[in-house]
């Protein structure tokens, strides 16, 4: 089973995705915060990372940058699902090394595409 780490400060939506997640078969671990999400990372070594971009104190530009600096963290997957949608926005996440980016509000079965393609 597939362990994914969905780091996302809004509750409600972090709570909806898990149980979703949850209903396709994956194995899903939660965090409210980037520094909690960084935290998980390193410990729990999730399959796949999903993360919101706007949160408070450390942004999801920030959670990608230290993840990607750290061997343990490097090479897992990351999509960014977030209400941001500007192009320039988009295209900062990819060069970062997002291998995905999924605007709210998400349809779920563009969401499960998008995780099982950092699969194949």
């Amino acid at each position: 089973m597939r362990k994914v780490l969905i780091i996302e400060d809004n509750l409600e939506v972090r709570e909806n995705t898990v149980e979703i997640l949850e209903l396709k078969g994956f194995s899903v671990i939660s965090a409210e915060n980037g520094k909690e999400g960084i935290a998980k990372a390193e410990i729990e070594k999730p399959d796949i990372i999903l993360c919101d971009i706007i949160m408070p104190d450390i942004d999801g530009y920030r959670v990608i940058k230290e993840l990607k600096a750290h061997p343990i963290t490097a090479k897992i997957p990351f999509i960014y699902v977030t209400a941001s949608g500007e192009k320039s926005e988009v295209k900062l996440a990819m060069n970062m090394g997002a291998n995905a980016y999924v605007r709210k509000p998400f349809d779920v079965n563009e969401l499960i595409e998008k995780i099982n393609e950092c699969f194949a």
